[in-house]
């Protein structure tokens, strides 16, 4: 239309011939497409903004500072922005803080090792209580330290039947979640298939 608004006396003659070959097109739909072309939308021309002050206060701070104290120091600059927009544009950046303690390892795989077998095919729907138990471990980060946990749940009615919990991760640990689903079920085992996930 802008090369030849010109030629035809304008946007709205244009308009009118689109129009009349069923493509309909209001002349305040390319006025407001014209408009939008021409300046940038309020939010991202702060967010370009804030962008700059976010990355010179991670790179001031030895870039470890995270979404909430690189907010905390905006506001404390006179810069007016909230937590979450802070967040989104570290996201969009790629940049986070540093996060504190050592990542916790719950497996290390072996590759010289072999696979267990997958007993249950990946289909964990049992026809009956006991007949399938799926078990799993992970930990929890307290105060005092890490903490395992192993747990065994009955497929069936998705309960868990067993658990464990201790502060190294230890055979005796998925062992004694086995032990107790055993002991409350008052199961022997007897025809049960049990997998870890």
């Amino acid at each position: 239309m802008d090369e030849h608004k010109d030629r035809f006396g304008g946007v709205e003659p244009i308009c009118r011939v689109l129009t009349d070959h069923d493509c309909k097109i209001a002349p305040s739909t390319y006025y407001a497409h014209h408009k939008r072309q021409a300046a940038p939308a309020a939010r991202t021309v702060r967010d370009t903004e804030l962008k700059t002050l976010i990355t010179e206060a991670y790179e001031a701070n030895y870039r470890v500072y995270g979404a909430r104290k690189i907010w905390r120091h905006l506001n404390r600059q006179g810069v007016a922005v909230a937590r979450c927009t802070v967040e989104r544009l570290m996201r969009e950046l790629g940049i986070t803080g540093a996060v504190r303690g050592k990542k916790v390892i719950t497996t290390v795989p072996d590759a010289s090792a072999e696979r267990a077998p997958d007993l249950v095919d990946r289909d964990f729907v049992a026809p009956a209580p006991n007949r399938c138990w799926v078990a799993d471990f992970t930990h929890v980060t307290t105060f005092a330290g890490v903490v395992y946990i192993a747990f065994v749940v009955d497929t069936f009615s998705r309960r868990i039947v067993g658990w464990s919990a201790a502060t190294s991760k230890e055979t005796r640990l998925v062992l004694d979640a086995l032990d107790m689903a055993l002991w409350r079920t008052h199961s022997e085992g007897m025809g049960l298939i049990s997998d870890w996930l």
